[in-house]
């Protein structure tokens, strides 16, 4: 099996992984909602040793359901294209992504609670675009273009442009996908390279095209190539005969 056949494969994980993940998220607003209202203030505080927790906290949890829904959409669609354009790397980037967004969240961030999972969103985002044109694959290309497509508009806030908005986390994200697009820029299924592609392709040894004469004229029997043996030189010796009269 070829690369790109092994790379570009659905499997049940494709769907499974997403839908558990945005799943925990909706199970950890209804516990907060239902019985720990505190949890919420579990996000991160930038330059505070005890906003650090909220890194890895923080996307699983939402102010309220209209931030919830507005994150699981593009958070489910995203993660199911990471899983199966980029499956060979999809958890490290799911990973990575939390820790490093929500780092540059806590660097960068105004004095507040920063929670939900849009740093995420702007996390795959970025990777999934910039990844497309650095792999320069047809499939992968197309799929940046269509997030461009979907997603956009969501560049403009990734700047301070709406109040009571982690502009910061957004552009965590932004940034994080970037260097994870630069880090994995070699994990890329290969294009498919047929055999006339190949740099020690040779046309005369191609049994399709001997079915073909000077003039571009199909044969359909060959004949069978005869290689030509040297004639060997044979030595024939010199036979003299003796005649003996009988005289009885």
């Amino acid at each position: 099996m070829s690369n790109q056949q092994s790379q570009f494969k659905y499997s049940t994980g494709v769907i499974a992984y997403p839908i558990f993940f945005v799943l925990s998220i909706w199970i950890v607003f209804w516990m907060q909602v239902r019985f720990f209202p505190s949890i919420k203030r579990m996000g991160i505080y930038p330059q505070k040793l005890e906003g650090l927790l909220g890194i890895f906290t923080s996307p699983f949890i939402h102010s309220d359901i209209e931030h919830l829904y507005h994150n699981s959409i593009p958070l489910f669609i995203l993660s199911v294209a990471l899983f199966y354009f980029y499956r060979k790397i999809s958890w490290k980037v799911l990973f990575y992504g939390i820790l490093l967004s929500g780092l540059f969240t806590w660097i960068i961030g105004r004095p507040a609670n920063h929670i939900g999972a849009s740093g995420l969103v702007y996390v795959l985002v970025s990777f999934i675009f910039f990844k497309g044109i650095f792999a320069k694959h047809y499939r992968l290309i197309a799929l940046s273009l269509i997030i461009i497509f979907l997603y956009g508009s969501m560049i403009w806030y990734a700047f301070p442009v709406k109040d009571g908005m982690s502009w910061e986390g957004h552009l965590g994200g932004l940034i994080s996908g970037f260097i994870f697009a630069l880090i994995f820029r070699k994990a890329i299924a290969k294009p498919e390279r047929y055999v006339w592609q190949q740099p020690n392709y040779n046309e005369e040894d191609d049994p399709f095209l001997r079915h073909f004469d000077d003039d571009g004229n199909f044969i359909e029997h060959l004949e069978p190539e005869l290689e030509d043996e040297p004639i060997s030189e044979e030595i024939h010796p010199n036979i003299t005969y003796t005649f003996k009269e009988n005289k009885d």
